[in-house]
Protein backbone atom coordinates (compact mmCIF):
# COMPACT_ATOMS: atom_id res chain seq x y z
CA UNK A 1 0.00 0.00 0.00
CA UNK A 2 1.24 3.46 -1.08
CA UNK A 3 2.37 5.33 1.81
CA UNK A 4 2.02 8.70 2.15
CA UNK A 5 4.27 11.22 4.17
CA UNK A 6 3.04 14.40 2.44
CA UNK A 7 -0.53 15.94 1.61
CA UNK A 8 -0.97 19.28 -1.08
CA UNK A 9 -4.23 21.19 -0.61
CA UNK A 10 -5.40 23.07 -3.23
CA UNK A 11 -7.69 26.28 -2.15
CA UNK A 12 -7.06 27.82 0.88
CA UNK A 13 -10.50 28.96 1.46
CA UNK A 14 -12.35 27.56 4.92
CA UNK A 15 -12.19 24.06 3.83
CA UNK A 16 -9.05 24.07 2.35
CA UNK A 17 -7.44 25.49 5.25
CA UNK A 18 -9.56 23.49 7.48
CA UNK A 19 -7.95 20.28 5.66
CA UNK A 20 -4.83 21.87 6.00
CA UNK A 21 -4.86 22.12 10.28
CA UNK A 22 -6.04 18.56 10.03
CA UNK A 23 -3.16 16.97 7.61
CA UNK A 24 -0.85 18.83 9.66
CA UNK A 25 -1.39 18.26 13.35
CA UNK A 26 -1.82 14.15 11.94
CA UNK A 27 1.99 14.42 11.30
CA UNK A 28 1.56 15.02 7.61
CA UNK A 29 3.91 17.81 5.52
CA UNK A 30 1.61 19.81 3.78
CA UNK A 31 2.22 21.69 0.89
CA UNK A 32 -0.74 24.49 0.33
CA UNK A 33 -2.19 26.32 -2.62
CA UNK A 34 -4.22 28.91 -3.54
CA UNK A 35 -5.05 30.59 -7.04
CA UNK A 36 -5.33 34.01 -5.77
CA UNK A 37 -2.14 35.81 -4.16
CA UNK A 38 -2.04 35.72 -0.19
CA UNK A 39 -5.00 33.59 0.61
CA UNK A 40 -2.38 30.78 1.58
CA UNK A 41 -0.31 32.94 3.59
CA UNK A 42 -3.59 34.36 5.59
CA UNK A 43 -4.85 30.83 5.95
CA UNK A 44 -1.56 29.52 7.93
CA UNK A 45 -1.98 33.11 9.93
CA UNK A 46 -4.96 32.11 10.85
CA UNK A 47 -4.59 28.27 11.31
CA UNK A 48 -1.38 29.12 14.09
CA UNK A 49 -3.48 31.24 15.55
CA UNK A 50 -6.49 28.60 16.27
CA UNK A 51 -3.93 26.58 17.09
CA UNK A 52 -2.07 28.90 19.89
CA UNK A 53 -5.97 29.12 20.93
CA UNK A 54 -6.11 25.12 21.74
CA UNK A 55 -2.57 25.47 23.50
CA UNK A 56 -3.61 28.35 25.94
CA UNK A 57 -6.67 26.20 26.67
CA UNK A 58 -4.56 23.00 27.71
CA UNK A 59 -5.92 21.19 24.72
CA UNK A 60 -2.76 20.98 22.77
CA UNK A 61 1.23 20.83 23.60
CA UNK A 62 3.37 24.14 22.58
CA UNK A 63 5.93 21.88 21.04
CA UNK A 64 2.65 20.51 18.93
CA UNK A 65 1.54 23.35 17.90
CA UNK A 66 4.69 24.68 16.81
CA UNK A 67 5.46 21.22 14.72
CA UNK A 68 2.04 21.77 13.15
CA UNK A 69 2.61 25.05 11.91
CA UNK A 70 6.23 24.18 10.88
CA UNK A 71 4.48 21.39 8.47
CA UNK A 72 2.73 23.35 6.62
CA UNK A 73 4.67 25.23 3.34
CA UNK A 74 3.18 27.75 1.15
CA UNK A 75 3.37 27.25 -2.54
CA UNK A 76 3.09 29.18 -5.40
CA UNK A 77 2.27 26.54 -8.31
CA UNK A 78 0.47 23.36 -9.41
CA UNK A 79 3.93 22.16 -10.02
CA UNK A 80 5.04 22.15 -6.09
CA UNK A 81 1.59 20.69 -5.02
CA UNK A 82 1.83 18.18 -7.99
CA UNK A 83 5.21 16.69 -6.04
CA UNK A 84 2.86 15.85 -3.10
CA UNK A 85 2.26 11.90 -2.36
CA UNK A 86 -1.54 12.74 -1.85
CA UNK A 87 -3.59 16.17 -3.35
CA UNK A 88 -6.34 16.90 -1.85
CA UNK A 89 -8.49 19.76 -4.50
CA UNK A 90 -10.48 21.67 -2.38
CA UNK A 91 -12.10 24.60 -4.75
CA UNK A 92 -15.43 25.67 -5.00
CA UNK A 93 -18.36 23.18 -6.26
CA UNK A 94 -18.02 23.87 -10.10
CA UNK A 95 -17.44 20.88 -12.16
CA UNK A 96 -15.68 22.45 -15.17
CA UNK A 97 -13.34 23.93 -13.05
CA UNK A 98 -12.63 20.87 -11.29
CA UNK A 99 -11.92 18.90 -14.08
CA UNK A 100 -9.38 21.49 -15.69
CA UNK A 101 -7.42 21.13 -12.10
CA UNK A 102 -7.36 17.28 -12.18
CA UNK A 103 -6.68 17.46 -15.91
CA UNK A 104 -3.31 19.87 -14.97
CA UNK A 105 -2.56 17.63 -11.31
CA UNK A 106 -2.78 14.55 -13.74
CA UNK A 107 -0.21 15.98 -16.08
CA UNK A 108 2.44 17.53 -13.57
CA UNK A 109 1.89 14.67 -10.74
CA UNK A 110 4.10 11.22 -10.37
CA UNK A 111 2.27 8.12 -11.93
CA UNK A 112 1.53 6.87 -8.62
CA UNK A 113 0.47 10.23 -6.80
CA UNK A 114 -3.11 9.98 -5.45
CA UNK A 115 -6.04 12.60 -6.54
CA UNK A 116 -8.78 13.55 -4.31
CA UNK A 117 -11.80 15.97 -4.45
CA UNK A 118 -13.13 17.57 -1.01
CA UNK A 119 -16.60 18.15 -3.65
CA UNK A 120 -19.74 17.38 -1.45
CA UNK A 121 -21.71 16.65 -4.80
CA UNK A 122 -20.08 16.56 -7.92
CA UNK A 123 -19.45 13.00 -9.73
CA UNK A 124 -16.01 11.37 -8.45
CA UNK A 125 -16.31 9.61 -12.52
CA UNK A 126 -16.56 12.14 -14.18
CA UNK A 127 -13.60 14.31 -12.40
CA UNK A 128 -11.47 11.16 -13.03
CA UNK A 129 -12.86 11.40 -16.26
CA UNK A 130 -10.30 14.22 -16.98
CA UNK A 131 -7.34 12.04 -16.07
CA UNK A 132 -5.23 8.76 -17.46
CA UNK A 133 -5.44 7.80 -13.49
CA UNK A 134 -9.03 7.11 -12.80
CA UNK A 135 -8.13 4.10 -10.42
CA UNK A 136 -6.46 6.79 -8.46
CA UNK A 137 -9.12 9.30 -8.10
CA UNK A 138 -11.68 9.60 -5.30
CA UNK A 139 -13.33 11.55 -2.93
CA UNK A 140 -12.13 12.91 0.45
CA UNK A 141 -15.57 14.76 2.10
CA UNK A 142 -14.47 16.43 4.76
CA UNK A 143 -17.44 18.35 6.71
CA UNK A 144 -17.02 21.92 7.92
CA UNK A 145 -15.29 22.89 9.85
CA UNK A 146 -12.73 20.10 8.86
CA UNK A 147 -10.68 20.53 12.55
CA UNK A 148 -13.81 19.80 14.45
CA UNK A 149 -16.19 17.84 12.24
CA UNK A 150 -15.48 13.72 12.80
CA UNK A 151 -16.57 12.53 9.61
CA UNK A 152 -14.66 11.54 6.42
CA UNK A 153 -16.62 10.63 3.71
CA UNK A 154 -14.94 8.56 1.13
CA UNK A 155 -16.18 8.24 -2.23
CA UNK A 156 -15.58 5.90 -4.49
CA UNK A 157 -15.41 6.38 -8.34
CA UNK A 158 -16.63 4.46 -11.01
CA UNK A 159 -12.89 2.85 -11.96
CA UNK A 160 -11.46 3.65 -7.99
CA UNK A 161 -8.86 1.03 -6.80
CA UNK A 162 -9.13 -1.01 -3.87
CA UNK A 163 -5.43 -0.18 -3.08
CA UNK A 164 -6.85 3.50 -3.09
CA UNK A 165 -9.66 3.20 -1.19
CA UNK A 166 -7.51 1.28 1.67
CA UNK A 167 -4.83 4.35 1.32
CA UNK A 168 -7.53 7.06 2.07
CA UNK A 169 -9.34 4.71 4.84
CA UNK A 170 -6.20 4.53 6.82
CA UNK A 171 -5.46 8.38 6.13
CA UNK A 172 -8.69 9.04 8.28
CA UNK A 173 -7.95 6.72 10.54
CA UNK A 174 -4.71 8.93 11.56
CA UNK A 175 -6.75 11.67 11.32
CA UNK A 176 -8.91 10.56 13.96
CA UNK A 177 -12.12 10.56 11.77
CA UNK A 178 -14.43 8.64 11.47
CA UNK A 179 -14.77 7.30 7.98
CA UNK A 180 -18.02 5.66 5.63
CA UNK A 181 -17.22 4.95 2.28
CA UNK A 182 -19.84 6.37 -0.41
CA UNK A 183 -20.54 5.17 -4.33
CA UNK A 184 -20.49 7.80 -6.65
CA UNK A 185 -23.95 8.80 -6.62
CA UNK A 186 -25.44 12.26 -6.68
CA UNK A 187 -24.93 13.99 -3.27
CA UNK A 188 -23.28 10.73 -1.74
CA UNK A 189 -24.68 9.88 1.47
CA UNK A 190 -24.77 12.63 4.06
CA UNK A 191 -25.71 15.69 1.58
CA UNK A 192 -28.11 13.10 -0.19
CA UNK A 193 -30.07 13.16 3.37
CA UNK A 194 -28.98 16.07 4.54
CA UNK A 195 -29.73 19.00 1.98
CA UNK A 196 -33.40 17.94 1.06
CA UNK A 197 -34.12 18.91 4.36
CA UNK A 198 -32.37 22.30 4.77
CA UNK A 199 -34.20 22.79 1.39
CA UNK A 200 -37.69 22.11 2.60
CA UNK A 201 -36.61 24.73 5.65
CA UNK A 202 -36.27 27.47 3.20
CA UNK A 203 -39.53 26.19 1.61
CA UNK A 204 -41.46 26.93 5.12
CA UNK A 205 -40.03 30.13 5.76
CA UNK A 206 -40.24 31.12 2.06
CA UNK A 207 -44.29 29.88 2.32
CA UNK A 208 -44.94 31.59 5.97
CA UNK A 209 -45.27 28.72 7.39
CA UNK A 210 -43.35 29.14 10.30
CA UNK A 211 -39.89 32.71 11.26
CA UNK A 212 -37.01 31.35 10.94
CA UNK A 213 -36.56 31.49 14.54
CA UNK A 214 -38.95 28.82 15.05
CA UNK A 215 -37.99 26.46 12.26
CA UNK A 216 -34.81 26.35 13.67
CA UNK A 217 -36.62 25.95 17.02
CA UNK A 218 -38.44 23.37 15.86
CA UNK A 219 -35.74 21.28 14.46
CA UNK A 220 -33.73 22.05 17.37
CA UNK A 221 -35.73 20.80 20.03
CA UNK A 222 -38.62 19.00 18.95
CA UNK A 223 -36.17 16.42 16.78
CA UNK A 224 -32.79 16.99 19.40
CA UNK A 225 -30.48 18.69 16.33
CA UNK A 226 -27.72 20.47 17.67
CA UNK A 227 -27.97 23.58 15.34
CA UNK A 228 -31.50 24.61 13.23
CA UNK A 229 -31.37 24.28 9.16
CA UNK A 230 -31.35 27.39 8.53
CA UNK A 231 -28.59 28.48 10.54
CA UNK A 232 -27.03 25.30 9.18
CA UNK A 233 -27.14 26.19 5.54
CA UNK A 234 -25.88 29.97 7.12
CA UNK A 235 -22.89 28.21 8.05
CA UNK A 236 -22.43 25.92 5.44
CA UNK A 237 -23.07 28.75 2.29
CA UNK A 238 -26.47 29.57 0.81
CA UNK A 239 -24.51 29.04 -2.41
CA UNK A 240 -22.92 25.61 -1.49
CA UNK A 241 -26.23 24.08 -0.61
CA UNK A 242 -27.80 25.57 -3.73
CA UNK A 243 -24.83 23.77 -5.79
CA UNK A 244 -25.51 20.75 -4.43
CA UNK A 245 -29.63 20.52 -5.01
CA UNK A 246 -28.83 21.75 -8.42
CA UNK A 247 -26.55 18.50 -9.00
CA UNK A 248 -29.24 16.55 -7.31
CA UNK A 249 -31.79 17.61 -9.50
CA UNK A 250 -29.68 17.43 -12.58
CA UNK A 251 -28.84 13.77 -11.69
CA UNK A 252 -31.79 12.58 -10.80
CA UNK A 253 -34.57 14.95 -13.01
CA UNK A 254 -36.47 13.98 -9.30
CA UNK A 255 -38.50 17.13 -8.57
CA UNK A 256 -38.35 16.31 -4.46
CA UNK A 257 -35.15 17.86 -5.06
CA UNK A 258 -36.06 21.17 -6.92
CA UNK A 259 -34.07 24.02 -5.50
CA UNK A 260 -36.49 26.66 -3.09
CA UNK A 261 -36.68 29.91 -5.27
CA UNK A 262 -35.97 31.88 -2.09
CA UNK A 263 -32.78 29.75 -1.88
CA UNK A 264 -31.49 30.84 -5.44
CA UNK A 265 -32.79 34.72 -4.97
CA UNK A 266 -30.67 34.98 -1.90
CA UNK A 267 -27.90 33.50 -3.72
CA UNK A 268 -28.06 35.89 -6.28
CA UNK A 269 -28.10 38.99 -3.91
CA UNK A 270 -25.08 37.95 -2.47
CA UNK A 271 -26.40 36.39 0.75
CA UNK A 272 -24.76 33.33 0.97
CA UNK A 273 -24.45 33.06 5.05
CA UNK A 274 -22.09 33.60 7.58
CA UNK A 275 -18.96 34.23 5.48
CA UNK A 276 -20.84 37.34 4.11
CA UNK A 277 -22.04 38.56 7.25
CA UNK A 278 -25.57 37.59 6.20
CA UNK A 279 -28.49 35.10 4.84
CA UNK A 280 -31.02 33.62 7.00
CA UNK A 281 -29.79 35.16 10.28
CA UNK A 282 -27.37 38.50 10.30
CA UNK A 283 -23.94 37.83 11.78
Amino acid sequence: MKEINSIGIVGAGQMGSGIAQVAAVSGYQVRLYDAFEGVAGKAVTRIGSTLEKLVSKGKMEQSACDAAVRAITVVNSLEEIAQSDLVVEAAVEKVELKKELFRQLDQLSPADTILASNTSSISLTEIASATRRPDKVIGMHFFNPAPVMKLLEVVKGYSTSQETIDVIMAIGEKMNKVTILAQDKAGFIVNRVLDPMLNEAIFLLEEGVGTAEDIDNGMKFGCNHPMGPLALTDLIGLDVLLAVMEVLYRETADSKYRPAPLLKKMVRAGKLGKKTGEGFFKY
